[in-house]
């Protein structure tokens, strides 16, 4: 082996194919975890802005952490950081809908428990 293992992994042309693979992935991921939510939400009788808010709220929270995983499977724990700095210097071309507070979990568990307040609100109400 060469020296610089990591040059490879954290290299520009690394980073476009991550975030090509992460364009490609969101609208498959998207509408494999919405499909569920909606079909209970409306067996649930959910109006229909809180069907789209919710289904969008749940499909997104595992689309995020789905996304999450590969990036960290591809530059490894410790790299993910070179990766969103690069992904903030070219927030006009692969970084433009990505903002950091994607990358919280915070936010990734917010959207699943108010997602399932909505669905557990359309089943009592």
């Amino acid at each position: 082996m060469g020296s610089g293992g990591n040059k490879g992994e954290l290299s520009e042309q690394n980073f476009r194919r991550i975030s090509r693979i992460n364009i490609l992935l969101v609208p498959p991921l998207f509408i494999i975890f919405a499909w569920p939510y909606y079909v209970l939400g409306i067996q649930a009788g959910l109006p229909e802005l809180l069907l789209f808010a919710g289904s969008a709220g749940f499909s997104l929270s595992f689309t995020l952490t789905i996304l999450h995983g590969h990036v960290t499977i591809a530059v490894g724990a410790p790299h993910r950081y070179n990766y969103h700095d690069w992904l903030r210097r070219h927030r006009w071309s692969y970084g433009l809908l990505i903002k950091p507070i994607f990358f919280s979990t915070r936010l990734r568990l917010f959207l699943l428990i108010l997602s399932a307040g909505i669905l557990i609100s359309g089943l009592v109400l």
